[in-house]
């Protein structure tokens, strides 16, 4: 005769990988079309969007236009992104920094090195204390900025005697230098400096602020005639834009993770951290109170005191445990001897009524230490405190 055997029921609450999937293909979607698009917006703008003072880029802050036009008198423009390439400028170049603030204070000492007798210009964009100092030993730069529009040459420089007018707000500067050209004044001192070099006819020239060279700023006033004049006095153009990528970023060449991770990587991650606590908040969202739904199927009162009273065992709660039999007790007994519920847990309130109603079946101190008392050492405690709080209860409902 022939036996099978019988296998338990599964009491497992864990999902299953269908389930799973069911709950969170919503989010995976969604973090999916983020990526693709990210990707897709990427490739698509990679070639036209670019930093400002970029000559490649066409936007409104970029520098195309200017590079064009130098382009069309003869002059080359290059891009750089290293100091090693900045610094191997010589007399037929004019070396632009677009961001000297953004240059350590060693590479800033080296560029100054490299350029000092070159024989070339050096032109500034708006550098500000202490880089303008290092750049451009003898000058300083005021700490109050311009905030002029429009402002006049009112110097003997020929590039900015032919321009007239131009947007050179920003920083303005001082200098103890006697040969220097100091134009386009705001409030007494000016905002575009030129300082010869020592030897040579190399010089530098400190801009205060980068406007005339935005490709929406070019046509206005005098911008146009300065820049090309200023940029196109040698025949190539070095435009140096830094970049965390330089080996010089640090004095010993060594770079921790986060300087190896181009720019956009860090902005990527960070956009996609937003996008994933959006979609938790999404997820997590709670409009309003919890709305009780039914059961899709009826759980009797008794495998629910199971099941609850299996987890404190787990737990080993046997306070928890004990705390909610005398607190069920205490609620139940509270009408049968006359006392409100809401004071069902006030001893002060309940015991009296109770040694009272039970006369000589019992006496204030048992039943404090009954209905209030410490929790079981063990789990024999706990169920002799079970069957005394049975017992209680009969005592109090018999007639």
């Amino acid at each position: 005769m022939s036996t099978e055997a019988t296998l338990p029921a599964t009491t497992s609450a864990s999902p299953t990988a269908r389930q799973v999937w069911t709950r969170a293909r919503g989010v995976v979607l969604a973090v999916a079309l983020l990526l693709v698009g990210a990707v897709v917006i990427a490739v698509i703008r990679s070639d036209t969007q670019r930093g400002g003072l970029d000559p490649r880029s066409a936007d409104p802050r970029g520098s195309r236009a200017v590079a064009a036009l130098l382009a069309d008198r003869g002059v080359s423009t290059r891009v750089v992104t290293t100091l090693a390439e900045a610094s191997a400028a010589d007399a037929d170049t004019t070396l632009l920094i677009a961001a000297p603030d953004l240059l350590t204070g060693s590479q800033q000492t080296q560029l100054h090195t490299a350029t000092e007798n070159s024989g070339g210009r050096t032109v500034l964009i708006a550098p500000s204390s202490p880089s303008v100092g290092t750049l451009a030993p003898g000058l300083t730069a005021d700490p109050a900025p311009s905030f002029a529009s429009k402002l006049s040459p009112v110097c003997d420089l020929p590039a900015a005697r032919r321009a007239g007018t131009a947007d050179t707000g920003g920083f303005r500067y001082d200098t103890g230098a006697t040969d220097a050209d100091l134009c386009y004044p705001s409030d007494g001192l000016p905002t575009l400096v030129r300082i010869p070099a020592v030897t040579g006819d190399g010089d530098t020239i400190v801009l205060g602020a980068p406007d005339i060279l935005y490709n929406d700023r070019l046509d206005e006033h005098g911008n146009a005639s300065l820049a090309l004049q200023l940029l196109g006095s040698r025949p190539h153009l070095v435009w140096y834009l830094p970049s965390l990528s330089d080996d010089s970023l640090t004095d010993s060449g060594e770079r921790g993770l986060f300087d190896l991770l181009p720019s956009g990587w860090l902005w990527g991650t960070l956009q996609l951290f937003i996008a994933a606590a959006l979609a938790a908040l999404w997820r997590a969202r709670r409009l309003g109170p919890l709305v009780p739904e039914r059961l899709p199927v009826a759980i009797r009162a008794s495998e629910t005191v199971e099941g609850r009273a299996r987890l404190y065992r787990k737990a080993n709660a046997r306070d928890r445990a004990a705390g909610a039999l005398r607190s069920t007790t205490r609620t139940r007994l509270a009408p049968l001897v006359g006392v409100p519920v809401p004071q069902a847990h006030a001893p002060e309130a309940l015991l009296p009524a109770l040694s009272a109603h039970l006369h000589d079946h019992g006496d204030g101190q048992s039943l404090d230490a009954l209905l209030f008392g410490p929790p079981p050492r063990d789990d024999a405690a706990l169920i002799s405190l079970a069957d005394q709080l049975d017992a209680l209860e009969r005592e109090v409902r018999r007639p």
